[in-house]
């Protein structure tokens, strides 16, 4: 189960690198470099979603998607915070600690929905 998790986290790393690597080509002048960035827009985008189909194999849906948008979102916005030094406010970080606490809850409320015995008819 944990390895589902990973492939979660990492299909939100895609897309959250997808993302950084289209705002990096949106300034250049060289065609070649847009040409290479937006590439690797399409590499991770096909990467994203091949990790994200292949953590539903494992997980449920909610708990799949809940961990993809959580990554991206903490990583598309520590980008933009360290590489573009676009303004993080306190509201930014209590909004992500939030979606960190919700993780968390989606997580530990699958783990005990699986070990209720399911009841059977006698």
């Amino acid at each position: 189960m944990g390895l589902a998790w990973a492939w979660a986290c990492a299909a939100g790393a895609c897309a959250a690198t997808s993302a950084i690597m289209a705002k990096l080509a949106s300034p250049l002048e060289r065609w070649e470099y847009k040409v290479a960035c937006f590439a690797i827009v399409v590499l991770c985008n096909v990467s994203m979603w091949s990790l994200y189909v292949r953590s539903l194999t494992a997980l449920s849906s909610l708990q799949a998607t809940v961990v993809n948008f959580g990554s991206n979102f903490l990583l598309s916005g520590l980008a933009g915070f360290l590489i573009f030094n676009e303004p993080a406010h306190f509201q930014w970080f209590v909004g992500a600690s939030f979606i960190l606490a919700g993780i968390w809850v989606v997580s530990k409320a699958s783990d005990e929905t699986e070990e209720i015995p399911s009841k059977k008819k006698e």
